[in-house]
This record gives structure tokens, C-alpha cells and sequence, in this order.
């Protein structure tokens, strides 16, 4: 079989044309870094449960992390380019982008969007260099698509917030060096910068899991955790505040998924030209045929998307369903074109020899986090129509 470094992109509406040279360099050097550094060990950090935190300082030296941000020593790329960085990372597995687009979209951007100068100078630049891993405190046990409902609070104290409450499934939680939680207080929802050491702030590990298991993912235990006001993001309060941060998230999700989408048809591909049965290639039957055909044709339809969707961010105009809808149909399409590819790869396909069923399994979780399919669902549904369904 072809080898992992024989990776040939997929782009058969010559999507390269439209591309700066800034932005094909941004992807050829995170191609090279996946291809050279991650897929070599990816297969057994998914099966030892770890991530690759060996290649943390490497990926801050190439402008990985809040790389569309900037100042603050943020690579200031537009946001075709750092989608394509998405992109890149996640062909080498969804946890490798889910790390880098927690510190970058979920933590540095509110801090860059909502906090004060002192915040910023202090949390930023070491966030771009990795000094500092971050986490981004929202979904609680009982609330993931809710999160209105949100039972964490803040109450006042002087000069500080006593904050109680709990925080599940969130990516690094159990490594971050700082938090930012949402909690209620007596009027709205707040943001609050709880660094790690804080007495009252505790976090455990969640094991057992199939899927992104190259990925820390924890919970966050907050018992009259005390942080000081100056630990309040200043400007903004409500849920517009996770919200806009989600938005940035959904943005690489729509562009990482693509990356994973792209590794399996290409994997795929290679596999049925080279597996004979009865004599030939099992790429010559048209029900193989078939299925190579519909996996290149939705990656393409992806493709388009994204792109569109990074010219409105970069000329400020998007729109969070456009966001939702580009999400829920990419996500949509990788885990389709996953499933596909493993099934080309009959037997081969279920062992980690092979990327189909690691990222089968990651895209499980893509699928639901960051606002599942359903929801994104309604969001357009309320947009289109002005009646909202789960209200």
C-alpha cells in the first residue's frame, strides 16, 4: 500500500488558483509538519490515550496557536489561511486541531476580543508561545446545548467572585495552565480568568472514551474558587460572549473536518487501485467507482463552502447560520466520507494500520460538539422560517 508521506491533495475544482502564496505556504508548512512529525506516532497516542505534547513547543514556534489573531505575537494569518491550517491539522487527527483551535478560538480570541489591556498582555503572548495552555469553561453536566441554563455561578465578594460550580467535557482541561469560565451572577452571564493553583479550582481527567482519544478531555470543579475582579472579562457579558467564541470554533471545525475527509477518500483511493480481488482492482467496480465518486464530490461542495465562509469572515460580514450551516454540512460529509472509506477498506479498515477508523471515531465527536447537529439544524431552521423550534 502507498505510504502516509504519499498523500496527494485533493482539489478538483482547482481551488488552488484562488489561493494567495501566503496561504499556500501557510498550508504547505503545516502539510509538512502532520506529515512529518504526527502521522508517524498518531496511531499510538489514539490507542495510549495521550496527545503528542512533546510537539506542543513546535507548533507554537510555527504560529499554530490564536494564529488569526493580531499583535500579541500571534501570526496575524487571514482566515483562509488559518482555515487551511485547520485544515492540515486535522488530516493529521481532530485533537491535534481541537487543541490548537481551543487555545487559539475558545481562549486567546475572548481574551483578544473582551479582555483588558493588562489581560491581554499578560495571557496572549505566552498563549502564542505555549508558555500557557488554556481551556474554555461552558458546557456543565447538565447543560451542553442549553447553555442559558447554566448552573455555575459568581457571586460578589468585596474584590472578588466566590464561583461554584462544575464543567464537563472540556478539551484540556486537566493540562490548562488558565480557564476561562462562564458563570452566572446576580444580572448575566460573565466571563472569569481562573488560573491554574487557584484555591477551589480542581479538574479530573474523562477516560473510557473511542473517540478523540489523542486529545485531553476533562472536568472542571469549582468550590468557592475565589478569583479576583480583575479576572472578569470586561466587555462583554450575556451569551454573546461564548457564543462569538463557539463562532470561531465552528469556523476551523468547518475547514478541520474537510482535512479528515481528505485523508480518508485519498486513502481510500489508493487502497482500491492496489487490493485486487477477482483478478483485478476492486477500483474497476462501479459500486467502488461510486463510492469514490460521491466522497470526492461532497469534499469538493465542502471546499467551496469553507472558502466562501472564510471571505466573509475576512470582509466581516458573516453571519452565525451561514457559520452553522457550514459546519453542520461539513461535519455531515466527513463522518459520511469516513464511514465510506472504511468500508472500502473492508476488514483493513477497522485496524489502526489504516486512518479511516481513527478518524470515523474522532468525527463521531465532531459531529456533536460545538453545537450538534440538531441544533445548528434549528438555528438555520429559525433563521429561514423566523419561528424558533426549541423555544
Amino acid at each position: 500500500m502507498g505510504t502516509l508521506s504519499d498523500y496527494r491533495s485533493v482539489d478538483y475544482f482547482n481551488l488552488d488558483e484562488l489561493l494567495t502564496e501566503e496561504q499556500r505556504q501557510v498550508r504547505r508548512t503545516v502539510r509538512a509538519f502532520v506529515t512529518e512529525k504526527i502521522l508517524p506516532i498518531i496511531a499510538d497516542c489514539y490507542e495510549q490515550q495521550k496527545f503528542p505534547e512533546e510537539l506542543i513547543p513546535e507548533m507554537a514556534e510555527l504560529g499554530f496557536f490564536g494564529a488569526n489573531l493580531q499583535g500579541y505575537g500571534a501570526a496575524g494569518i487571514d482566515n483562509i489561511a488559518y482555515g487551511l491550517m485547520m485544515q492540515e491539522l486535522e488530516r493529521g487527527d481532530s485533537g491535534l486541531r481541537s487543541m490548537a483551535s481551543v487555545q487559539g478560538g475558545l481562549v486567546m480570541y475572548p481574551i483578544y476580543a473582551f479582555g483588558s489591556e493588562e489581560q491581554k498582555q499578560k495571557y496572549l503572548p505566552a498563549m502564542a508561545k505555549a508558555k500557557m495552555i488554556g481551556c474554555f469553561g461552558l458546557t456543565e453536566p447538565e447543560h451542553g446545548s442549553d447553555p442559558a441554563g447554566m448552573e455555575t455561578t459568581a457571586v460578589k465578594d468585596g474584590k472578588n467572585y466566590v464561583l461554584n460550580g462544575n464543567k464537563t467535557w472540556i478539551t484540556n482541561a486537566n493540562v490548562a495552565d488558565v480557564a476561562i469560565i462562564w458563570a452566572k451572577t446576580d444580572d448575566q452571564i460573565r466571563g472569569f480568568l481562573v488560573e491554574k493553583g487557584t484555591k477551589g479550582f480542581s479538574t479530573a481527567k474523562i477516560d473510557g472514551k473511542f473517540s478523540m482519544r489523542a486529545s485531553h478531555t476533562g472536568e472542571i470543579y469549582l468550590n468557592d474558587c475565589r478569583v479576583p475582579k480583575d479576572n472578569m472579562l470586561p466587555s462583554v457579558e450575556g451569551l454573546k460572549g461564548p457564543l462569538s467564541c463557539l463562532n470561531q470554533a465552528r469556523y476551523g471545525i468547518s475547514w478541520g473536518v474537510i482535512g479528515a475527509a481528505m485523508a480518508c477518500y485519498d486513502e481510500a483511493l489508493k487502497y482500491c487501485l492496489e487490493r485486487k480481488q477477482f483478478d483485478k482492482p476492486i477500483a474497476s467496480y462501479q459500486l467502488v467507482q461510486e463510492k469514490l465518486v460521491d466522497m470526492l464530490t461532497e469534499i469538493t461542495k465542502a471546499q467551496l463552502l469553507s472558502y466562501r465562509l472564510g471571505q466573509l469572515k475576512d470582509a466581516d460580514t458573516l453571519l452565525h447560520t451561514q457559520v452553522s450551516m457550514a459546519k453542520r454540512n461539513n461535519c455531515r460529509m466527513a463522518l459520511d466520507v469516513s464511514r465510506m472509506a472504511r468500508d472500502l477498506l473492508g476488514g483493513n479498515g477497522i485496524t489502526l494500520d489504516y486512518q479511516a477508523i481513527r478518524h470515523m471515531t474522532n468525527l463521531e465527536t465532531v459531529y456533536t460538539y460545538e453545537g450538534t447537529d440538531h441544533i445548528h439544524t434549528l438555528v438555520m431552521g429559525a433563521d429561514i422560517t423566523g419561528i424558533q423550534a426549541f423555544r
